[in-house]
């Protein structure tokens, strides 16, 4: 039987981290993955995504300067900036596989199993660990509807060759968002289907509405209070059926939220117990078996299921296996980011939880539009709520501009550190940045 100090199950952005860690400490570590070797992110996430983004982006500056230097913005050449696109993906699931080999880590490729407490079967070999290490992440949910084969995923839309000329996206998440903004800046005609009048939920509701503005000027369509029947291939186009709504497409992407990858690990053999929303874990990140850990976008958990928080528990994780701490983990506070046009951010106390709780903080909203920052771009909206605590401490804020990228992450850092007013004003920045403008936010 192979017998190791550690098993992951993952090789994603979480599971590396942990491998690498726990290598470091000197364990004997091996990495099992079934896919993709490096994960989602790099692979068909917020790496590529974020590349495609910059065709976007480009345009964007460009259109935003229409008649003062420039003059009509160019529409995204989709083949060849997928093309580039590719020239980045193409290089993770080698690179990654290769680097835990040169490291010394075992990588076994292959669908695991548990098959006891402390094993798994991997392409019918078996594998015992004095701990393991689940980090599978999550997948793209399909709407459980009649034609749901027809609808695409987000890894198919960032892997197609050419751009249909009407595309539709299915939901009002990040993703939505995110994709429809890429798509509608290479001229396609760009639809959102949404089961209810409230999307990116979790964000402040003025300036979701105002986002929903701006996209609808770039040309997107939005279809609220539409529940999606069926999907229906005529041809090479494709039908949404909502009873009273239709809708002909030449693609379709459902973009309804993540699931957990879960069901084919056989959980229940290793006394490991989980929901649809993930993996169930203590303080410690451990599961209900305690020789088991889960971390990642596959436990399930309040935080944000991002990249570097994955990073955060594999580290956690490695120091508790490692016997560097005993403690629970505590996470700071964790920007969050939908890459829109312009883009939408916000971390720690939203403005609605501040609202409903008028003698713990206040909330300053601020117009940027006019600051010299977002002026000399000529951007069209650029909007900051910042949340003071009753000692005016910073301790949220929900930004809105095409910088708003930049500017959560000094404000994060601002909320984690605690950094005081005086503080800010007495760091000299460079000038004129956006960092530059913190003393006028804080």
């Amino acid at each position: 039987m192979n017998k190791f100090d550690a098993i992951i199950i993952g090789g994603g952005p979480a599971g590396l981290a942990e491998a690498y860690a726990l290598k470091a400490a000197g364990k004997d570590v091996a990495v099992v993955e079934n896919y993709q070797w490096g994960g989602t992110c790099p692979n068909r996430g917020c790496d590529p995504k974020k590349m495609l983004l910059s065709g976007v982006q480009a345009r964007d500056r460009v259109s935003q300067l229409k008649g003062k230097g420039f003059g009509e913005a160019p529409l995204v050449k989709w083949s060849e900036l997928e093309a580039f696109k590719d020239t980045y993906t193409s290089k993770i699931p080698d690179g990654s596989r290769n680097g835990l080999i040169s490291a010394g880590i075992t990588a076994i490729d292959g669908s695991p199993k548990f098959v006891a407490e402390d094993q798994i079967s991997v392409n019918d070999e078996v594998y015992q660990a004095d701990k393991f290490v689940i980090a599978t992440g999550q997948r793209p949910s399909r709407l459980n509807i009649d034609g749901k084969d027809n609808l695409f995923t987000s890894t198919d839309f960032m892997n197609l060759k050419s751009m249909p000329k009407k595309v539709t996206f299915i939901g009002a998440g990040y993703i939505a968002f995110e994709l429809a903004t890429i798509a509608s800046s290479t001229g396609a005609e760009v639809h959102i289907v949404h089961h209810n009048d409230r999307p990116l939920k979790g964000f402040d509701k003025e300036y979701v509405d105002a986002l929903v503005k701006q996209l609808e000027r770039r040309g997107i369509q939005f279809h609220f209070n539409v529940d999606t029947k069926s999907i229906t291939k005529i041809g090479n186009q494709y039908v949404l059926d909502a009873g009273d709504f239709n809708l002909v497409s030449d693609l379709v992407v459902g973009a309804t939220g993540r699931i957990p990858n879960v069901d084919n690990l056989d959980l229940e053999k290793a006394g490991v117990e989980y929901s649809r929303r993930g993996i169930q874990t203590n303080r410690k990140l451990q599961t209900t078996n305690p020789n088991i850990y889960a971390i990642g976008d596959v436990v399930d958990k309040e935080q944000p299921k991002l990249t570097p928080v994955a990073g955060f528990d594999a580290r956690y994780v490695a120091d508790v296996i490692n016997g560097k701490t005993d403690k629970d983990i505590e996470y700071p506070a964790i920007p969050t980011l939908v890459y829109g046009s312009p883009e939408l951010a916000k971390v720690g106390v939203s403005t609605m939880e501040a609202e409903k709780n008028p003698d713990d903080y206040s909330v300053v909203d601020q117009d940027l539009t006019k600051w010299f920052t977002y002026y000399r771009t000529n951007e069209p909206i650029a909007k900051a709520k910042v949340v003071f605590n009753k000692d005016n401490q910073i301790v949220g804020a929900t930004l809105m501009s095409n910088e708003s990228d930049e500017v959560i992450n000094y404000l994060t850092l601002a909320i984690n550190k605690k950094l005081t007013h005086d503080e800010i004003l007495n760091t000299i920045f460079a000038y004129p940045t956006p960092a530059s403008d913190l003393q006028y936010l804080i």
